[in-house]
């Protein structure tokens, strides 16, 4: 939690980003992904001054609960003084305890957001998926809220001006804006309308120009004419047995013994990699998320 301190911006993590929602699409499936497309309303987990703080975070935590599909999980949720936002008890359930900062007893607005974070925990716990090491898993779990619906509270509850500052979460603001429009994309939703901080709004419109310009990548049609110029010096090299001389691009030219040369990119969608036959005009489907691309190979 960034309390009055420097935000993080830009995108330092977007390669863990990336595999996290990768990781999401191959351990739920497409379809269960599918039955995330409408996120948590702003009504369920709004939380004014007037309400009662400890039934307030409750009926919060319940919400999430709901939202995550945990019917069986109970939320027993606290306060006290700590560096973090918060923190969760990873047991066996069906009890599992948070613990709140004491900040949250008069930023109510952003229980909501904490809580999106930490029951997260829980739902990837019962799905025994993390990644190695402490800083990647709460990345995975900062991008699954995020993609699942929940985590645009996150985004929401980054304030920024010349006296203050204040940002929830392990992603840098762009960051969350990057998956926010990721999701967009893939449901139709848009969660600016929700935003209440100018501050997010800034942010998920710079991370929705990264996640079109994934779709904007060679070999797919809607590349470019820079891109594509250099795409075909590339398969130049390739088909004259020469490495291309560039190591900035997403695809790669990889020989096949048994037909045409072949051509792997990362799917703008779940970012899982596809490789195609070089051969001019293909239409690739994405196995793990079903997308559909043209490309021109």
């Amino acid at each position: 939690m960034a309390n009055g301190g420097p935000v993080e911006h830009g995108y330092p993590h977007l390669d863990t980003v990336r595999a996290s929602v990768t990781a999401l699409y191959k351990r739920l499936s497409y379809d269960t992904v599918h039955t995330f497309a409408t996120s948590v309303a702003p009504a369920d987990v709004a939380f004014a001054d007037v309400d009662d703080l400890h039934l307030g975070a409750q009926r919060v935590a319940r919400e999430m609960v709901r939202h995550y599909r945990l019917p069986d999980a109970r939320m027993v949720v606290g306060f006290r003084e700590m560096t973090h936002a918060a923190h969760v008890e990873l047991a066996a359930g069906p009890e599992y305890f948070i613990e709140l900062n004491d900040r949250f007893r008069t930023h109510r607005r952003d229980i909501g957001a904490a809580l999106a974070h930490e029951v997260m925990h829980v739902y990837l716990h019962r799905l025994d998926l993390s990644f190695p090491g402490t800083r990647d898993t709460e990345i995975l779990t900062d991008t699954a809220a995020a993609y699942l619906g929940a985590g645009w509270l996150l985004l929401d509850a980054y304030r920024e001006d010349g006296a203050s500052s204040q940002k929830l979460g392990y992603l840098t603001p762009e960051e969350f804006g990057y998956v926010l429009a990721k999701r967009a994309l893939v449901f139709g939703e848009d969660p600016s309308v929700w935003f209440t901080s100018p501050q997010a709004y800034t942010a998920y419109t710079k991370g929705m120009e990264l996640a079109l310009r994934d779709g904007r990548q060679p070999p797919l049609t809607a590349a470019g004419w820079a891109g594509r110029r250099r795409y075909a010096r590339d398969r130049r090299h390739a088909q004259d047995h020469r490495a291309p001389d560039r190591s900035d691009v997403s695809y790669a030219f990889t020989p096949d013994d048994r037909g045409p040369l072949r051509v792997s990119f990362p799917c703008p969608t779940c970012h899982q990699r596809i490789r195609v036959p070089v051969r001019g005009r293909v239409r690739a489907r994405c196995a793990l998320c079903r997308t559909v691309l043209e490309c021109d190979t």
